[in-house]
């Protein structure tokens, strides 16, 4: 038999080349802290990626855009993979691997199949959550039938090739069985155990139990890795019929002439947006009266200064959520009237859109206040950075509401994605531990129990008040902490900035 063809061969190096990415996985992760074993394991995942899309890049880009924001998706993932070099918060770390899973798997998607759906709406999603969860599992036996190729392709060779095939083949199915044998002789009889660690410490620096992770690991990710391209590669597409039609701003087809989608009846949606908005503008004169006078000593009778920060708070932000709904209705949901209704709902929901501003800019107010009263911590600062988020779409939007030409969806996804990525490179430890270090120099004021709570980005900002006030030996014990973590990060793939400031 000859050769198998260039395409098989490609598919062959696939599963080498994912076998070898599930090698170097274990040894990057297993038993080693994150650090820079992200970035680098990213890169390789992107050039097996792109070894196997080789030709296939681009799909059917039948939606506007798809290809653009499938290169524009480097950005953030290489500035996400970068927070753990150089960042050690504990909530992003904790966020991040799965915020990456889910941008990755759009970018591939994106890049590699082009126009199945329009990225930025709902039905993405599904398609989205079909790749990755079940798409791979259904080529689970791809990767074995791939092997028995190979070794049968070698049949009519030179004989040693085909022996060495073989023997090969012979000894990726004994594997399995050979581990689970290996694990069961050696719960049964300690002292092969022992005889087990002794030897797996030659060869991997660790116990049984630490090379049965780093296998288990590398078997996962290989098959899973290998899986999910051959899924982006041969997952079958429904390509609609009106391939030629014209498409929205938003990316869909436009309907066919005298065909409307069910939408609300002018008037009522009129009526609804001018009596929401006669009682959102009565609260926003009232908070204009409150949140300049607050200053002043105008609180309402009988409310203490930290209680009127605190009260309503949370209540401010879901109407400001609700009121992003309210809008998107408005927008896309409302029928056609006149000239003059039209005029009218464009009023009503720049009146809206108004409205909500001043409802953020007193709720950013009151937490600021709060903050002065009590410190800062990370939820405080994270829900003032969500509320700069929400403050610019609302921006956009009501420049959506005069300005049809583009898309609100596009845009706010672009913008959640940048938001998150920002939020990351803020510091936002290192940003708790400043404010609260000027909040303490002021009031004489400070929390020891929550600064302990803080990652080594506060490190710091921490060293120099302890410089200036040694009689606090909380703070040292603090930095001794952060000194032992990074101790303990003596492998190489764990580096990260923050704790390797902290070496002495």
């Amino acid at each position: 038999m000859r050769d198998p063809a260039p395409w098989q061969r490609r598919y062959n190096n696939m599963w080498l080349l994912s076998i070898l990415l599930g090698v170097l996985g274990q040894y990057l992760f297993v038993g080693r802290p994150a650090g820079v074993s992200v970035p680098i394991f990213v890169t390789l995942f992107y050039l097996l990626f792109f070894y196997a899309m080789k030709g296939r890049m681009g799909g059917f880009d039948r939606w506007r855009g798809q290809s653009r924001m499938g290169w524009f998706l480097f950005a953030p993932i290489a500035l996400l993979s970068i927070t753990f070099v150089l960042f050690a918060n504990d909530l992003f770390r904790t966020l991040n691997p799965i915020v990456l899973f889910i941008l990755i798997v759009a970018q591939t998607m994106l890049l590699a199949r082009g126009g199945s759906q329009p990225w930025h709406r709902p039905r993405f999603i599904l398609e989205h959550i079909k790749q990755w969860l079940v798409t791979p599992f259904a080529h689970l036996t791809t990767p074995f039938h791939t092997m028995a190729d190979w070794v049968n392709s070698r049949r009519d060779t030179s004989k040693a090739r085909s022996v060495a095939g073989k023997v090969g083949f012979g000894l990726l199915l004994a594997a399995p069985l050979l581990f689970v044998v290996v694990l069961l002789l050696a719960s049964a009889d300690g002292i092969f155990m022992a005889w087990l660690n002794k030897l797996s410490s030659v060869f991997a620096g660790g116990s049984v139990r630490i090379g049965v992770n780093r296998f288990i690991f590398a078997c996962c990710v290989a098959i899973y890795v290998f899986c999910y391209l051959w899924g982006l590669l041969f997952q079958k597409r429904k390509v609609p019929d009106s391939s030629s039609a014209e498409l929205t701003p938003d990316g869909d087809p436009k309907l066919r002439p005298g065909v409307e989608r069910d939408k609300f009846d002018p008037i009522s949606a009129a009526t609804v947006l001018v009596c929401v908005n006669v009682v959102y503008v009565l609260f926003a004169v009232i908070q204009f009266t409150y949140l300049f006078g607050a200053a002043e000593g105008l609180l309402p009778e009988g409310t203490a200064y930290a209680e009127y920060a605190r009260r309503g708070f949370t209540e401010l932000v879901i109407v400001a959520l609700i009121n992003i709904g309210i809008l998107l209705v408005g927008l896309h949901f409302i029928g056609k009237g006149s000239a003059l209704f039209e005029r009218l709902r464009q009023a009503m929901l720049s009146i809206l859109m108004g409205s909500t501003l001043v409802m953020l800019i007193s709720a950013y107010s009151r937490l600021s206040l709060y903050e002065e009263v009590y410190g800062y911590t990370q939820m405080r600062l994270l829900v003032h950075g969500f509320m700069i988020f929400l403050g610019v779409l609302m921006a956009v939007a009501f420049v959506r509401i005069w300005y049809t030409r583009f898309s609100l969806a596009k845009i706010y996804i672009a913008l959640a994605i940048t938001s998150y990525v920002i939020m990351n490179f803020a510091n936002i430890d290192a940003r708790i531990a400043v404010n609260n270090s000027t909040r303490f120099e002021e009031t004489g004021k400070i929390d020891m129990y929550y600064l302990n709570t803080l990652s080594a980005d506060a490190a710091p900002a921490l060293a120099k008040l302890w410089a200036k006030h040694p009689k606090y030996t909380q703070l040292e014990d603090i930095l001794k902490r952060y000194e032992g973590e990074a101790l303990e990060r003596k492998h190489w793939q764990s580096w990260n900035l923050s704790y390797q400031r902290q070496l002495p």
